[in-house]
């Protein structure tokens, strides 16, 4: 049976011109924030789809908390076409990179962690997190796995990925109970 693997986070790279006055896009956007002391660049809300946009003067930009690639690029064209509207020359279609992306899943069981942290690649210190990490190398991926049996997959790059860290894991888990059993 497949596991149900949920994105819960994308965050997304672009380049959507170059030396922006941030001053000037803080006044046009709404939900928009620009405090150079505390972060250089400006921080930008949307509600639908609702994520969050860093826009700095370089012209890059970030774009966090999409559930998909697809809903990323649909909030950058929003605030593109805020900018543009306000007079501000951007690129238009700009080429948008996956930089990150979190699943979550389930085990389907509670692991025994202090077993697992016997594996090479595993961080387990209950005390600082309750959690353990288990790092892998193909896919090059952070899996964090609860007592709960929830698995958090982070730094995958495709959707695909996450099936197959995940599938790693879970063959991994059932060689080491066999090992403790």
């Amino acid at each position: 049976m497949e596991p149900e693997i949920k994105i819960v986070n994308v965050v997304v790279s672009t380049q959507i011109g170059t030396d922006i006055d941030l001053e000037y896009a803080a006044d046009v956007l709404d939900n928009a924030e620009y405090e150079p002391e505390q972060f250089p660049g400006l921080v930008c809300r949307l509600s639908d789809p609702k994520v969050a946009l860093l826009i700095f003067r370089s012209g890059k930009l970030n774009c966090t908390g999409a559930k998909n690639k697809e809903e990323a690029v649909i909030a950058i064209k929003k605030i593109i076409a805020e900018l543009k509207e306000a007079g501000m020359e951007l690129i238009e279609n700009p080429e948008v990179n996956v930089q990150n992306m979190v699943a979550t899943t389930e085990l389907g069981m509670e692991p025994n962690l202090d077993d697992i942290s016997t594996l090479e690649c595993t961080e387990y210190e209950p005390e600082q997190f309750p959690g353990l990490v288990y790092r892998l190398s193909d896919p090059k991926v952070v899996v964090l796995i609860f007592g709960s049996g929830k698995v958090v997959i982070t730094g995958l790059k495709k959707f695909e990925d996450a099936y197959i860290a995940f599938n790693k894991i879970l063959t991994t888990l059932k060689e080491l109970e066999e090992e403790f059993y």
